[in-house]
């Protein structure tokens, strides 16, 4: 029964995840390119996108599993979910449709968030629904782990594809910018039709079939959700003194982080995708840990003290991420990609280099320049070449194991606000509106206060340039909010039965 579920859950993370992972591939791919910065925002207002209407899809996906059950109506999301991956994968670029592009993305965007709006929900409510008294957070937070899985997979699939284009490294990289990446999309579809398979043999939840058996489900979910004071009393609670400050750590420490070492510290790109796939290999263990855990102890303290510790240490934490790379050396990667001459200064260069179409390292003071090109021209001391030049870094093994390490920390922030929150979010609400009581809010305070959060903060940096740490103000209030209501109104109180 977990299995079951959380497959399918985990697909649906992973197909959602992979437009972020992909965030500046995807920026040059389906927006202008005169300017870079702004293409990233884009492509990161069009990721944010997915969350914003994730609150709608809750809605019309939480009325439909109150209705008529969990096991349909998440079967459902699964396949808009797959589909949309799916043609991602196929659209046109921006220099072969023009503005079409980015809208049709967007769209797809659009139909990806609100089949997520419905996903979690029924698929936590499944598993609550299925668990024995006690053992609520244990059986739910498997449920936890297929967010951070799912993105563990994306950004494994992506580096897979990137190694098998082509053994030389230069080129694997264009080659992955120019049409690999619609690799990691379009083989999710084969990932969606074994998880529609699994789910289709699924029995509807126990607690759900005896409501219906008993002619007991409810007329209009939505209606009694959010209408009667004391459910929407518990919806509000639940937005404000939990789920928006666990929905900014996840995508600080998840999704900000990877873009932060990537965009501002300039690490290199498979570089960054690794060192958070380790950390998220370690502290995926830990969702399980802390859900076990409040089944004993309670689910509020755990959640909190995970929001406490990312508002005190954030900026000590991507300030050290800042030192690692101020003190790594440059390397500079030079591909075919805009017309603009650059001559770059070499040592021990003759006149003789020309026509160059594989992977040359030349030694140029501290920088290791990398150059793919099919023409280039050459001078003693100087390379010039029509080209495009980004730089990155490259870490020493110290500075990889650490960076790690910060990255770990910052994922077991969210094991431990994360992992209580499914069992937390079912104890709220009774079994007859459930599903709609639970999305509506976790789909607010996750998808449009966590969301946000890679997009806002990478505006304000570009807004005040002169800190660049600036971008870290938002999860800090947002979490410091949340704990402060979390503290005064939310009980740490264990349901060890179900309601009805």
């Amino acid at each position: 029964m977990i299995l079951a579920s959380s497959v399918g859950t985990l697909i649906e993370w992973y197909d959602f995840y992979i437009f972020g992972s992909l965030a500046t591939v995807i920026a040059n791919q389906f927006f202008p390119k005169t300017d870079p910065t702004a293409a990233l925002l884009a492509t990161l207002a069009t990721f944010a996108a997915g969350f914003i209407v994730r609150p709608f899809g809750a809605l019309v996906f939480g009325r439909l599993g109150d209705l008529i059950g969990r096991k349909y109506t998440f079967l459902l999301t699964l396949i808009i979910m797959g589909g949309s991956t799916f043609a991602i994968g196929l659209i046109p670029s921006y220099e072969s449709i023009g503005v079409f592009a980015p809208i049709i993305i967007l769209l797809l965007r659009l139909l990806q968030g609100l089949a997520l709006g419905g996903e979690y929900g029924g698929a936590a409510t499944y598993v609550a629904e299925h668990a024995p008294p006690g053992r609520r957070g244990y059986y739910t937070s498997w449920i936890q782990t297929t967010a951070t899985l799912g993105l563990f997979l994306s950004l494994g699939i992506i580096l897979i594809t990137r190694h098998s284009l082509d053994p030389d490294r230069a080129t694997s990289i264009a080659e992955f910018n120019d049409w690999g990446w619609r690799i990691p999309f379009l083989v999710s579809i084969i990932l969606v039709g074994v998880s529609i398979y699994i789910r289709l043999k699924m029995k509807e939840s126990p607690l759900f079939s005896k409501l219906k058996t008993e002619g007991k489900t409810s007329v209009n979910p939505l209606k009694e959700s959010f209408t009667h004071k004391g459910n929407l009393k518990m919806v509000l609670l639940a937005l404000f003194g939990a789920i928006m400050g666990q929905g900014v750590v996840w995508y600080t420490g998840q999704f900000y982080a990877q873009s932060f070492i990537e965009n501002v510290c300039k690490i290199d790109f498979e570089q960054s995708r690794t060192m958070l796939i380790w950390a998220i290999l370690f502290a995926t263990p830990f969702f399980i840990v802390f859900g076990k855990w409040s089944d004993k102890v309670g689910r509020k303290w755990i959640m909190l003290a995970g929001m406490l510790l990312a508002i005190v240490t954030y900026r000590p934490l991507f300030n050290q991420l800042l030192s690692i790379s101020d003190t790594t050396s440059k390397r500079e990667l030079i591909t075919r990609k805009e017309i603009n001459t650059k001559l770059i200064p070499i040592h021990n260069t003759s006149n003789s280099l020309r026509s160059v179409t594989s992977t040359r390292h030349f030694e140029g003071g501290l920088k290791l320049v990398e150059v793919k090109t099919d023409t280039l021209y050459a001078e003693p001391g100087k390379i010039s070449l029509h080209s495009h030049i980004t730089t990155s870094k490259l870490l020493d093994d110290e500075g990889y194991r650490w960076m790690i390490i910060i990255l770990f920390v910052m994922t077991l922030y969210v094991t431990m606000v994360y992992g209580p929150m499914a069992a937390f979010l079912v104890e709220l609400f009774p079994t007859k509106i459930r599903y709609t009581s639970m999305s509506l809010p976790y789909h607010i305070g996750n998808g449009i206060f966590g969301g946000l959060t890679p997009f806002i903060a990478t505006l304000l940096t570009t807004i005040y340039t002169g800190d660049k740490l600036v971008g870290l103000y938002y999860p800090i209030v947002i979490a410091a909010v949340c704990l402060v209501i979390g503290t005064l109104y939310i009980s740490n109180k264990i349901d060890k039965t179900v309601t009805d």
